[in-house]
């Protein structure tokens, strides 16, 4: 049975000593002098699976003292935790969430969710330097797992089954960071194991260098990884980088102006006969057992690990839970959390694709409150104000509630199955071959019949469909800004959302802002990296 056992190993000490004190160049590298420690570390054959899980533990926490610690110098544990800070800026920055919290030092939230960013906004920083930590703790466990140092510590028939997997699967977390720099920032520094160790500064890789680059890592480790679904729960197998292959083809165009959508769907195809099947609720995927119940068997693919007691991180769904407790509703027992008041509504754009008629009423992915509210947000400081929506439970699918009220049990789905069956039929309607359109059909109706909503038909299944289908299906899963992106949407004013770009009815967009900045913190620290155009 899947558990959370990998938190019995998920973050100790392991490699994370060697990187406590992380110096302001966010390359981070250990220092010659701390090799002794990893001798002494990895004496022991298990140390090998501690520094692995380090990285893995990179995804959900912040720190090895409590949920307000930071292993990066400079950065704030709650600018820095990374599905929390993904979902700042693919969701937050969208149409779909707004969050009343605009007070935070340097009023990095107010700037997210209006779009008027700036180089030195924490939250942008926070992001680039918890991907590029993922980059070098993956760096260092590749030095410390070669064939050469295995055999000199005596390891060899210890791990001789498991170091190949070990490996790749280190590889993927890399690739995936730099997958998400290169979606949210355009670019990176570029670090690999065969660099130098010290005050080695890396060179700048853009979109097109990162996107070769990822597509070379998943390919040549793909074989190396564990089958689809054959993992422990919580790490990744085959399917999690042909899922980030698949997002990389369909959103090619973006990254690198080139159409592949038919590789888009042949990754898609990949997953899709692997054993995936949709869990029988929707709400299965997005409670506090979403790590044992059927969604975890069946859906969910790649997921941040939560857990109230061992990790207590205010990531991204403790943030997003306690977020959803309203100001007017006393739902706090409902969502198994204490909440904050009613912080985070949803912006009316989003709600009228629930409510304008587009699906019933009844369909189960709608769990928006209305009563004694407003649709329309005049002051985003008026939590009485705006509906709020109730996606994410700290509540077990038996009807208990979370270990905590505060620190949740939820873990965040940062892929699932609903997710391929609309890349497929994205990819189909955009012209991709080696699909076909009666199978995106049925899958777009595999995810509508399992919400309780109406099916459609080949005429239905157009662009303009799809996007707003996507938002109802993928709402607050960390999707959103990338999807309007791609259907030319973000930017300009096609389409306008409330208090997008600081305007209380929306405002257009400059192109420049479909990437963020990069940190003034990190060009200061590393001089090869350069401005995005624009800030």
């Amino acid at each position: 049975m899947k558990t959370k056992k990998i938190y019995n190993f998920y973050f100790l000490l392991g490699v994370l000593l060697f990187f406590s004190g992380c110096t302001d160049d966010l390359n981070v590298t250990p220092k010659d002098d701390d090799e002794f420690l990893a001798e002494e570390f990895y004496s022991n054959s298990g140390a090998y699976k501690q520094a692995l899980a380090g990285i893995y533990g990179n995804l959900s926490l912040t720190g090895t003292s409590g949920s307000g610690s930071s292993n990066l110098q400079g950065i704030d544990a709650g600018t820095s935790q990374y599905a929390r800070v993904l979902w700042y800026l693919q969701d937050l920055a969208a149409d779909e969430p707004i969050w009343s919290y605009e007070n935070d030092e340097g009023g990095a939230v107010k700037a997210i969710q209006r779009n008027t960013w700036s180089s030195s906004n924490s939250i942008v920083l926070g992001f680039y330097s918890r991907a590029m930590f993922t980059v070098a703790l993956t760096n260092e466990f590749l030095r410390q797992a070669t064939d050469e140092n295995i055999e000199a510590r005596g390891h060899t028939n210890d791990l001789a089954g498991d170091i190949v997997a070990y490996r790749a699967e280190a590889r993927l977390l890399r690739a995936l960071a730099y997958y998400h720099m290169m979606d949210l920032l355009g670019k990176a520094a570029f670090v690999t194991e065969n660099d130098p160790v010290g005050t080695y500064q890396g060179p700048q890789y853009e979109r097109p260098e990162l996107f070769a680059f990822i597509e070379s890592e998943l390919l040549a480790i793909e074989n190396d990884l564990v089958a689809p679904r054959a993992n422990e729960y919580g790490r990744a197998d085959r399917a999690v980088a042909w899922m980030i292959l698949a997002k990389m083809y369909l959103n090619a165009k973006v990254y690198i102006n080139e159409d592949m959508n038919t590789e888009c769907i042949t990754y898609c195809n990949n997953i899709i006969n692997s054993g995936y099947d949709l869990a029988s609720d929707y709400s299965l995927n997005f409670l506090a057992d979403n790590d044992s119940n059927e969604a975890a068997d069946k859906e969910i693919i790649f997921g941040i690990v939560n857990d109230g007691v061992t990790t207590q991180n205010y990531g991204a769904t403790t943030v997003i839970i306690n977020g959803e407790v309203g100001s007017l509703e006393n739902n706090a027992a409902d969502l198994g959390a204490q909440g904050w008041g009613g912080a985070l509504r949803i912006r009316k754009q989003f709600a009228q694709k629930f409510l304008n008629g587009a699906v019933p009423m009844t369909d189960a992915r709608n769990t928006i409150l209305t009563e004694g509210r407003d649709i329309e947000i005049v002051d985003v400081g008026d939590r009485d104000t705006g509906y709020i929506i109730t996606k994410y439970k700290n509540i077990t699918s038996s009807g208990s509630p979370g270990s905590d009220p505060t620190f949740v049990d939820t873990d965040f789905p940062m892929f699932r199955l609903a997710d391929v069956y609309l890349m497929y039929a994205e990819a189909v309607v955009r012209g991709g071959g080696n699909g076909s359109m009666s199978d995106a059909v049925s899958y777009v109706n595999k995810i509508r019949e399992r919400a309780q909503s109406t099916a459609i038909g080949e005429a239905n299944l157009t662009l303009d469909f799809l996007i707003d289908e996507r938002s109802r299906e993928l709402y607050w899963e960390g999707h959103r800004r990338q999807d309007l992106i791609r259907f030319g949407l973000f930017t300009g004013g096609n389409y306008n959302w409330v208090w997008k770009g600081g305007s209380p009815n929306g405002i257009a967009l400059s192109s420049h802002l479909k990437v963020y900045p990069m940190p003034d913190n990190s060009m200061a620290a590393n001089p090869n990296l350069t401005q995005n155009p624009g800030y």
